[in-house]
Protein backbone atom coordinates (compact mmCIF):
# COMPACT_ATOMS: atom_id res chain seq x y z
CA UNK A 1 0.00 0.00 0.00
CA UNK A 2 1.49 3.41 -0.93
CA UNK A 3 2.84 5.19 2.14
CA UNK A 4 0.72 8.33 1.76
CA UNK A 5 -2.45 6.23 1.47
CA UNK A 6 -1.47 4.46 4.69
CA UNK A 7 -0.91 7.88 6.25
CA UNK A 8 -4.42 8.94 5.27
CA UNK A 9 -5.92 5.70 6.58
CA UNK A 10 -4.12 6.17 9.91
CA UNK A 11 -6.83 8.64 10.96
CA UNK A 12 -9.45 5.88 11.01
CA UNK A 13 -10.61 5.13 14.56
CA UNK A 14 -9.21 1.93 16.02
CA UNK A 15 -7.71 1.04 19.39
CA UNK A 16 -4.19 2.37 19.85
CA UNK A 17 -1.56 1.65 22.49
CA UNK A 18 -0.47 4.34 24.94
CA UNK A 19 3.24 3.72 24.36
CA UNK A 20 5.62 3.94 21.41
CA UNK A 21 6.60 0.70 19.62
CA UNK A 22 9.95 -0.81 20.59
CA UNK A 23 10.82 -1.98 17.09
CA UNK A 24 13.60 -0.58 14.92
CA UNK A 25 13.04 -0.52 11.15
CA UNK A 26 16.10 -0.93 8.94
CA UNK A 27 17.10 -0.68 5.29
CA UNK A 28 20.31 -0.60 3.26
CA UNK A 29 20.34 2.17 0.67
CA UNK A 30 22.61 3.33 -2.11
CA UNK A 31 22.47 6.84 -3.50
CA UNK A 32 20.90 7.45 -6.90
CA UNK A 33 22.99 10.28 -8.44
CA UNK A 34 19.98 11.65 -10.35
CA UNK A 35 17.88 11.77 -7.19
CA UNK A 36 20.72 13.43 -5.29
CA UNK A 37 21.07 16.07 -8.01
CA UNK A 38 17.32 16.74 -7.96
CA UNK A 39 17.41 17.23 -4.19
CA UNK A 40 20.45 19.51 -4.42
CA UNK A 41 18.77 21.70 -7.04
CA UNK A 42 15.50 22.03 -5.10
CA UNK A 43 17.28 22.99 -1.88
CA UNK A 44 19.91 25.27 -3.39
CA UNK A 45 23.03 23.12 -2.94
CA UNK A 46 25.74 22.93 -5.56
CA UNK A 47 25.83 19.75 -7.63
CA UNK A 48 28.46 17.35 -6.27
CA UNK A 49 28.86 13.80 -4.97
CA UNK A 50 28.94 15.14 -1.39
CA UNK A 51 25.69 14.46 0.43
CA UNK A 52 24.09 17.50 2.07
CA UNK A 53 23.75 16.89 5.80
CA UNK A 54 19.96 16.89 5.38
CA UNK A 55 19.90 14.36 2.52
CA UNK A 56 19.95 11.13 4.58
CA UNK A 57 16.75 12.38 6.27
CA UNK A 58 15.10 12.05 2.85
CA UNK A 59 16.58 8.59 2.33
CA UNK A 60 15.09 7.52 5.66
CA UNK A 61 11.72 9.17 5.20
CA UNK A 62 10.04 6.00 3.94
CA UNK A 63 11.11 4.10 7.06
CA UNK A 64 9.95 6.96 9.27
CA UNK A 65 6.54 6.94 7.62
CA UNK A 66 6.34 3.15 7.83
CA UNK A 67 6.93 3.38 11.58
CA UNK A 68 4.44 6.18 12.22
CA UNK A 69 1.64 4.58 10.16
CA UNK A 70 1.71 1.25 12.00
CA UNK A 71 -1.33 0.20 13.99
CA UNK A 72 0.79 -0.05 17.13
CA UNK A 73 1.84 3.61 16.91
CA UNK A 74 -0.03 5.67 19.55
CA UNK A 75 -1.15 8.47 17.17
CA UNK A 76 -2.22 8.82 13.55
CA UNK A 77 0.57 10.38 11.52
CA UNK A 78 -1.87 12.92 10.07
CA UNK A 79 -2.06 15.88 12.44
CA UNK A 80 1.42 15.49 13.91
CA UNK A 81 3.43 18.73 13.89
CA UNK A 82 7.17 18.61 13.16
CA UNK A 83 8.49 21.11 15.73
CA UNK A 84 12.26 20.50 15.82
CA UNK A 85 15.07 18.61 14.11
CA UNK A 86 18.63 17.84 15.17
CA UNK A 87 21.22 16.30 12.85
CA UNK A 88 24.68 15.10 13.88
CA UNK A 89 27.14 14.35 11.09
CA UNK A 90 30.40 12.65 12.10
CA UNK A 91 32.06 12.81 8.69
CA UNK A 92 31.30 13.99 5.19
CA UNK A 93 29.14 11.43 3.39
CA UNK A 94 29.38 10.88 -0.36
CA UNK A 95 27.30 9.28 -3.07
CA UNK A 96 29.60 6.26 -2.96
CA UNK A 97 28.71 5.40 0.64
CA UNK A 98 26.35 2.47 1.20
CA UNK A 99 24.17 3.51 4.13
CA UNK A 100 22.53 1.20 6.64
CA UNK A 101 19.55 3.15 7.97
CA UNK A 102 17.75 2.44 11.23
CA UNK A 103 14.62 4.21 12.52
CA UNK A 104 12.94 4.00 15.91
CA UNK A 105 10.75 6.19 18.14
CA UNK A 106 11.42 7.16 21.75
CA UNK A 107 10.60 9.47 24.65
CA UNK A 108 6.84 9.94 24.53
CA UNK A 109 6.31 12.81 26.94
CA UNK A 110 3.82 15.41 28.08
CA UNK A 111 3.93 18.90 26.64
CA UNK A 112 1.82 21.96 27.55
CA UNK A 113 0.07 21.66 24.17
CA UNK A 114 -0.29 17.87 24.04
CA UNK A 115 2.28 15.06 23.70
CA UNK A 116 5.73 15.04 22.12
CA UNK A 117 7.90 12.21 20.85
CA UNK A 118 11.13 11.76 18.90
CA UNK A 119 11.75 9.73 15.76
CA UNK A 120 15.43 8.78 15.53
CA UNK A 121 17.14 7.90 12.25
CA UNK A 122 20.76 6.74 12.07
CA UNK A 123 22.99 6.02 9.09
CA UNK A 124 25.92 3.63 9.43
CA UNK A 125 28.74 2.78 7.05
CA UNK A 126 30.57 -0.51 7.62
CA UNK A 127 28.96 -0.84 11.05
CA UNK A 128 29.92 2.65 12.26
CA UNK A 129 27.25 5.30 12.90
CA UNK A 130 28.22 8.32 10.80
CA UNK A 131 24.99 10.34 10.91
CA UNK A 132 22.08 10.74 13.33
CA UNK A 133 18.78 12.61 13.01
CA UNK A 134 16.26 13.39 15.77
CA UNK A 135 12.88 14.69 14.57
CA UNK A 136 10.58 15.92 17.34
CA UNK A 137 6.84 15.83 16.76
CA UNK A 138 3.96 17.36 18.69
CA UNK A 139 0.54 15.78 18.86
CA UNK A 140 -1.81 18.51 20.02
CA UNK A 141 -4.38 17.61 22.65
CA UNK A 142 -4.87 17.19 26.40
CA UNK A 143 -1.68 16.85 28.42
CA UNK A 144 -0.77 16.03 31.98
CA UNK A 145 1.77 18.87 32.00
CA UNK A 146 0.58 22.28 33.24
CA UNK A 147 0.51 24.94 30.55
CA UNK A 148 2.28 27.68 32.46
CA UNK A 149 3.09 31.02 30.86
CA UNK A 150 3.50 31.50 27.14
CA UNK A 151 7.14 32.10 26.15
CA UNK A 152 8.00 35.66 25.22
CA UNK A 153 7.95 36.48 21.51
CA UNK A 154 11.35 36.49 19.89
CA UNK A 155 12.50 40.04 19.12
CA UNK A 156 12.93 41.03 15.50
CA UNK A 157 16.56 41.11 14.33
CA UNK A 158 18.33 44.45 14.65
CA UNK A 159 20.13 44.07 11.30
CA UNK A 160 18.76 43.38 7.82
CA UNK A 161 18.94 39.83 6.45
CA UNK A 162 22.11 38.62 4.79
CA UNK A 163 20.05 37.19 1.93
CA UNK A 164 16.47 37.47 0.71
CA UNK A 165 14.85 34.58 -1.15
CA UNK A 166 11.66 34.35 -3.14
CA UNK A 167 9.99 30.98 -2.44
CA UNK A 168 7.51 30.12 -5.23
CA UNK A 169 4.43 27.98 -4.78
CA UNK A 170 6.10 25.26 -6.86
CA UNK A 171 8.62 24.70 -4.05
CA UNK A 172 6.12 22.52 -2.20
CA UNK A 173 5.61 20.17 -5.13
CA UNK A 174 9.28 20.17 -6.15
CA UNK A 175 10.45 19.25 -2.66
CA UNK A 176 7.71 16.61 -2.36
CA UNK A 177 9.03 14.94 -5.52
CA UNK A 178 12.61 15.04 -4.23
CA UNK A 179 11.85 13.94 -0.67
CA UNK A 180 8.92 11.56 -1.02
CA UNK A 181 6.90 13.64 1.46
CA UNK A 182 3.68 14.27 -0.47
CA UNK A 183 1.69 15.66 2.45
CA UNK A 184 -1.06 17.70 0.72
CA UNK A 185 -0.56 20.69 3.04
CA UNK A 186 2.60 21.33 0.98
CA UNK A 187 1.30 20.53 -2.50
CA UNK A 188 -2.40 21.37 -2.65
CA UNK A 189 -4.52 24.42 -1.87
CA UNK A 190 -7.43 22.16 -0.93
CA UNK A 191 -5.19 19.99 1.25
CA UNK A 192 -3.75 23.02 3.00
CA UNK A 193 -7.20 24.46 3.71
CA UNK A 194 -8.38 21.11 5.05
CA UNK A 195 -5.78 21.47 7.82
CA UNK A 196 -6.40 25.15 8.52
CA UNK A 197 -3.84 26.83 6.25
CA UNK A 198 -5.02 29.42 3.69
CA UNK A 199 -2.30 28.34 1.23
CA UNK A 200 0.17 25.48 0.80
CA UNK A 201 3.14 25.71 3.17
CA UNK A 202 6.81 24.92 2.62
CA UNK A 203 8.22 21.75 4.15
CA UNK A 204 10.15 22.48 7.33
CA UNK A 205 13.04 20.27 6.22
CA UNK A 206 13.24 22.20 2.93
CA UNK A 207 13.63 25.38 4.99
CA UNK A 208 16.43 23.81 7.02
CA UNK A 209 18.18 22.50 3.93
CA UNK A 210 17.90 25.86 2.15
CA UNK A 211 19.56 27.63 5.07
CA UNK A 212 22.42 25.14 5.15
CA UNK A 213 22.83 25.41 1.38
CA UNK A 214 23.49 29.12 1.91
CA UNK A 215 26.39 28.16 4.19
CA UNK A 216 27.82 25.51 1.88
CA UNK A 217 31.61 25.58 1.84
CA UNK A 218 31.79 27.27 5.25
CA UNK A 219 30.85 24.29 7.42
CA UNK A 220 33.16 21.51 8.68
CA UNK A 221 32.84 17.86 7.69
CA UNK A 222 31.68 16.98 11.21
CA UNK A 223 29.09 19.15 12.97
CA UNK A 224 25.65 19.24 14.59
CA UNK A 225 22.77 21.47 13.50
CA UNK A 226 19.64 22.04 15.59
CA UNK A 227 16.55 23.84 14.34
CA UNK A 228 13.20 24.79 15.82
CA UNK A 229 10.36 25.23 13.35
CA UNK A 230 8.28 28.33 14.07
CA UNK A 231 5.63 29.91 11.85
CA UNK A 232 4.86 28.10 8.58
CA UNK A 233 5.97 29.63 5.28
CA UNK A 234 2.78 30.28 3.28
CA UNK A 235 3.58 29.88 -0.41
CA UNK A 236 4.49 31.94 -2.33
CA UNK A 237 6.65 33.91 0.08
CA UNK A 238 9.67 36.15 0.44
CA UNK A 239 11.96 35.23 3.33
CA UNK A 240 15.09 36.71 4.87
CA UNK A 241 18.07 34.59 5.96
CA UNK A 242 20.40 35.72 8.76
CA UNK A 243 23.55 34.04 10.07
CA UNK A 244 25.61 35.28 13.00
CA UNK A 245 28.33 33.15 14.52
CA UNK A 246 26.75 29.79 15.35
CA UNK A 247 23.13 30.91 14.94
CA UNK A 248 20.93 31.34 11.90
CA UNK A 249 17.29 32.13 11.20
CA UNK A 250 14.76 32.32 8.42
CA UNK A 251 12.16 35.08 8.80
CA UNK A 252 9.30 36.69 6.95
CA UNK A 253 10.94 39.40 4.83
CA UNK A 254 8.22 41.94 5.64
CA UNK A 255 7.34 41.30 9.30
CA UNK A 256 10.59 39.62 10.48
CA UNK A 257 8.52 36.96 12.25
CA UNK A 258 10.53 33.72 12.51
CA UNK A 259 9.89 30.66 10.38
CA UNK A 260 12.94 28.78 11.67
CA UNK A 261 15.77 29.32 14.14
CA UNK A 262 18.90 27.21 14.25
CA UNK A 263 22.26 26.62 15.89
CA UNK A 264 25.40 24.98 14.52
CA UNK A 265 28.04 23.38 16.75
CA UNK A 266 31.26 21.74 15.61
Amino acid sequence: MPSMLRAALSVLPFPRPSTLPDDTLTARVTVDPEHLARYQRVCGFGLSDRLPITYPHVLGFGLQLDLMTRRDFPFPVVGGVHVANRIEQHRQLTAGDVLDLAVHARDLRDHPRGRQYDVITTASVDGVVVWRDVSTYLRKGPSGEPKGERPAREPAPASPPHATWRVPTSTGTAYAEASGDHNPIHTSWAGARLFGFPKPIAHGMWSKARCLAALEGRLPASYTVDVAFKLPILLPATVGFTFTGREFALRDARTAKPHLTGTITA
